[in-house]
């Protein structure tokens, strides 16, 4: 029952950058007046009304035509009558004015400080605690950078997303594998949704362990952003917006993301993934990922450059 349950756990990392860049990309994509309000009746759908109005850790209101931005990405698996945990946490920061993107995943084992709480526990057990709000304040104090926006993700939409597209480009010039029935030789590679899912997994057999695995995580994101990017299909927009606006919902308006794509859309093109490092242990009989004071302030002035505070 633990194999089963971390197996699925993994997928989930990729599944959240994903539908986090998609909606980014289709949210400016109103190139005929039905695509505009289908794209805004989408983003509606989306929109929850939160307690989170914006960053005590910001001096002056952020400006969507010059300031970089951060998003917090959190990935949750609900069920009825349980708010569940947030079992992946990711920090997106976005700076229109080099045009660069930074993804930061945050272990969700990572031994913390619950704003609320008063006491340590693992990162994502916030969700679980106090819902958004206490999620973003933990991560916000973690880190020490204001978190702008949030999106919040049901996990169930990976496969679609990638299918709905048409599938994914990804060239994999390291190493040629076989893993869950498909076989990825070197080359140019056009990946449909599970095999999308079972390149991106795929760890064990690499000699680079993890490393090898974020590098094809990568790999199958830039797919994804470079096929948002040429959407051109009516019908296929349509899909794709169909599977955000069931899985998605955001504190962003509509006017917020038409600022974004019109202002943010260069940063795209330069995305680089950062890794917070850290050592897994036991404390007590729970496993813990703890990450040392200097570890965390350099993760912190890494994103506090780039969000130029």
């Amino acid at each position: 029952m633990r194999s089963n349950t971390k197996r699925k756990k993994k997928k989930k990392f990729l599944k959240v950058i994903i539908i986090f860049l998609s909606i980014i990309l289709l949210a400016g994509a109103g190139y005929t007046y039905y695509v505009y309000n289908s794209v805004k009746e989408t983003a509606n759908k989306m929109h929850e009304k939160s307690e989170w109005s914006g960053s005590k850790k910001r001096e002056n209101k952020l400006d969507l035509s010059a300031n970089p931005l951060s998003i917090l990405v959190l990935g949750v698996d609900e069920r009825e009558g349980d708010r569940g945990r947030s079992d992946t946490l990711m920090v997106v920061t976005v700076n229109p004015n080099d045009n660069s993107t930074y993804m930061m995943s945050i272990p969700r084992d990572t031994k913390t400080e619950i704003i609320g709480r008063g006491k340590q526990d693992k990162i994502n057990h916030a969700y679980a605690f106090g819902g958004t709000n206490m999620t973003i304040q933990t991560v916000e104090n973690f880190l020490d950078i204001p978190i702008d926006y949030y999106m919040k993700v049901n996990m169930e939409s990976f496969k679609q997303i990638v299918d709905a597209l048409g599938g994914v480009r990804v060239k994999n010039q390291r190493l040629a594998f076989n893993y869950q029935g498909y076989s990825f030789p070197k080359g140019t590679l056009n990946l449909t949704g599970d095999e999308a899912l079972a390149y991106s997994r795929m760890r064990k057999a690499d000699p680079r362990g993890d490393f090898g695995r974020n590098e094809r995580q990568r790999q199958v994101v830039n797919g994804i952003i470079n096929e948002g990017a040429q959407v051109s299909s009516i019908t296929k927009l349509g899909s794709i917006l169909d599977v955000l606006g069931d899985n998605i919902s955001t504190n962003m308006s509509f006017d917020d993301m038409k600022d974004i794509q019109a202002n943010y859309k260069g940063a795209r093109k330069s995305v680089q993934s950062i890794e917070i490092n850290g050592q897994g242990g036991n404390i007590g009989g729970v496993y813990y990922f703890n990450v040392n004071e200097e570890e965390r302030t350099r993760i912190s002035s890494m994103l506090k450059k780039h969000l130029e505070l």
